[in-house]
């Protein structure tokens, strides 16, 4: 599919785990939690790394995600999707 798969960590402590470019201006970036406890601060964590990207240079983010081992699929009051891991595959 040509996409790049990325992981980002920056001075400040930032960290994502995948950030896939499939394109110019076409982006998307992951947080992977084991733990459902987890999905608030791995929200917060794409939103700060999506506020921070230039988006005049590499457009808006497609997705941002946060990748969980079980449960359901849906999409946060705050655009973030939650993604359980059976749904990436067989």
């Amino acid at each position: 599919m040509g996409a790049r798969v990325y992981h980002y960590r920056d001075d400040a402590g930032l960290e994502v785990d995948a950030v896939v470019e499939a394109g110019p201006g076409r982006w998307a970036a992951f947080e992977i939690k084991l733990g459902l406890s987890r999905i608030d601060d791995a929200a917060k964590s794409l939103l700060k790394f999506a506020d921070r990207v230039d988006t005049s240079r590499c457009g808006e983010p497609a997705a941002l995600g946060v990748i969980v081992e079980r449960g359901y699929g849906y999409v946060r009051p705050d655009g973030v999707s939650v993604i359980p891991l059976a749904a990436l595959g067989p």
